[in-house]
């Protein structure tokens, strides 16, 4: 892709009587940077870079469009698979364990979450980040576009990511699926106890011939599941977790709950309270008095001087 969007920059700019030099002075880049563009060597031309080359060559959007194929080139090999199923897939059912999934995030809560990442550089390559999560979410509008089934744990709904006005955007944005057939969101609440995806994330994608694929994903890595008997065990894992889960009707009521504790400020109990509460039930136990960090000391012995 790195080569095709060389290609088409070089046979603009040589339709547009330009230099190299000159599409650079335009650009606000040196010569030797449109060189390394056309040649596809170096570091990826940046979303800035391409609109800038979009408008001074007259390309009508087509380097903006072509770009995130570009920048999809610096992600490993697995991920740059999964995205190019994505993108075919029919059907996405996917439980989130730690964030709302990116299909569904606006654009302040992803700029927070991918913030966090162990890989960014600079602010630029955020909002470039961002940019492409963004993109993707056109799909959903599209024809053709896939049906969509979100299960989030609860704890997706209670780590106000970005902060409560971030997170009450966030929560109207997923009360809104319910005026989009095509997608379908429960939530697992915490009552459920354990469970076999608890390790993290998990996506299982149907494609249009009937196969499919599944993905999972911890903190900080990924694996793309190919193997059909595989991703059968992690398609049933995927439907029990479905099964576990909150009906669509009864997931928006605790989304919308969640969302007004989030408006009134839901008051989070300090230290001193925390421990006030262990010791009465540690009393009502029949336990002994805490001290310090919250060591238990035994019924008839007294702390020491």
């Amino acid at each position: 892709m790195a080569a095709l969007f060389g290609a088409r920059v070089r046979r603009l700019r040589t339709a547009a009587g330009l230099t190299q030099a000159e599409l650079g002075d335009r650009t606000h880049v040196v010569s030797t940077r449109i060189t390394q563009i056309e040649r596809a060597s170096g570091a990826k031309p940046t979303l800035e870079l391409a609109r800038a080359l979009d408008v001074v060559l007259g390309a009508d959007n087509l380097l903006v469009e072509l770009w995130p194929y570009v920048y999809r080139e610096a992600f490993p090999d697995w991920s740059r698979k999964f995205m190019e199923y994505a993108e075919r897939a029919v059907t996405v059912r996917e439980y989130a364990a730690h964030v709302v999934p990116g299909l569904l995030q606006t654009e302040d809560y992803a700029r927070a979450v991918l913030r966090v990442g162990r890989t960014l550089g600079s602010e630029e390559q955020l909002e470039e980040r961002v940019s492409l999560r963004l993109g993707r979410q056109e799909r959903l509008g599209m024809p053709g576009r896939p049906e969509l089934w979100v299960v989030l744990d609860e704890a997706v709904l209670r780590r106000p990511v970005g902060g409560p006005a971030v997170m009450r955007e966030q929560l109207e944005r997923l009360l809104g699926t319910r005026a989009e057939r095509h997608i379908t969101v429960q939530v697992l609440p915490f009552d459920q106890g354990e469970h076999d995806a608890m390790g993290g994330s998990l996506t299982v994608l149907t494609m249009p011939d009937g196969s499919e694929v599944a993905y999972t994903e911890g903190a900080h890595y990924g694996q793309l599941i190919e193997d059909p008997d595989e991703v059968r065990s992690f398609a049933l894992t995927y439907d029990r977790l479905r099964a576990a889960a909150l009906p669509p009707l009864m997931s928006l009521d605790m989304i919308r709950s969640v969302r007004e504790d989030n408006h009134r400020g839901a008051k989070v109990p300090s230290r001193s309270e925390r421990r006030r509460l262990a010791q009465e039930q540690l009393q009502q136990s029949g336990g002994g008095q805490l001290r310090g960090g919250g060591r238990r000391v035994p019924r008839g012995r007294r702390p020491g001087p």
